[in-house]
């Protein structure tokens, strides 16, 4: 390793299917990776970049001028990873059955495709893995994740078990439960939010107070740990409406952490800080309840201690 790469980065580690490194200086991301991977053309990085292959603490980071901090981690999937059939980038597989598959996705990974993204989806990925096993498979689409948030999330195998589980969601789920990290130090310990949603022609979604105002959504909270800056929530949803638990907290006069949408004045997490970490229903064939969590994120526990 040169001189150069020593002033970037310490603790380097080579892990099966991963580079791993620890930033040691203020810098680009871009530049990072070209220091990190001398052996490799400057196209080559990009391409890496934006096939989303590179994560940052926990999240998937594309862009090339993305700044980093000292102390972040940086992990490289390797290209022979990317590429191999069992490789999924941003996400990974919780469960898997006939009916169903359970993912803990990261974030910066579409959980379904857009105008302008079609293939790095959570998705399509799975798609492409249920059809190597049978070109006639297919994945269904149950609820959503926002982009920027990370956690649980449920894909069907059928159009039957997906329509069952969106048709009795309400009986079927029995706890679906999020990590907020919030701004602010939120001082009533326990709580709900109750109002009604709309969503502008700019896609933005506003609260009213006026009953029958749009759909009606509820969101309980718990403080989990907080200091002057920020507060750690667990939230519940009651209902599941679209951005529900962004605006509410807005509407609570403590924003998301980086959620700039809905008034957040800072990003000290440098990603949203919105997690689902707990998704519990019975399954939709044989009735058995299940539980599936995923690890609220580092950078969450230590903005809140």
């Amino acid at each position: 390793m040169s001189k150069g790469n020593k002033q970037h980065r310490t603790g380097d580690k080579k892990l099966a299917n991963s580079l791993v490194y620890t930033v040691k200086e203020r810098t680009e991301l871009l530049s990072f990776l070209l220091e990190s991977m001398p052996n490799r053309s400057r196209n080559s990085v990009k391409s890496i970049l934006t096939r989303g292959q590179v994560t940052v603490n926990d999240h998937i980071e594309t862009k090339h001028n993305y700044t980093l901090h000292p102390g972040q981690t940086v992990t490289i999937l390797k290209n022979k990873a990317a590429v191999k059939e069992s490789a999924l980038i941003g996400m990974s597989i919780l469960y898997e059955d006939d009916d169903i598959i359970v993912i803990n996705k990261e974030a910066g990974l579409l959980s379904i495709a857009t105008e302008k993204e079609k293939r790095q989806t959570a998705h399509h990925q799975l798609m492409e893995h249920v059809r190597r096993e049978d070109p006639q498979n297919r994945i269904f689409v149950v609820h959503r994740l926002d982009k920027d948030t990370s956690g649980v999330m449920m894909f069907a195998k059928s159009e039957h078990v997906k329509r069952k589980l969106q048709d009795n969601w309400k009986e079927m789920v029995k706890e679906r439960t999020y990590a907020a990290l919030v701004e602010g130090k939120v001082t009533k310990e326990k709580g709900y939010v109750s109002s009604w949603l709309r969503e502008s022609s700019t896609h933005l979604v506003y609260s009213s107070q006026t009953k029958n105002d749009g759909q009606h959504a509820i969101t309980h909270y718990k403080v989990v740990r907080s200091n002057e800056d920020f507060s750690l929530l667990d939230v519940q949803l009651e209902t599941g409406r679209k951005n529900q638990i962004r605006v509410h907290m807005q509407d609570m006069g403590h924003p998301v952490v980086g959620d700039k949408k809905y008034g957040s004045k800072k990003n000290a997490i440098r990603r949203l800080g919105l997690h689902a970490k707990v998704l519990s229903f019975n399954h939709p064939t044989t009735g058995q309840l299940l539980l599936f969590k995923a690890d609220v994120p580092k950078s969450f526990l230590t903005k809140s201690k």
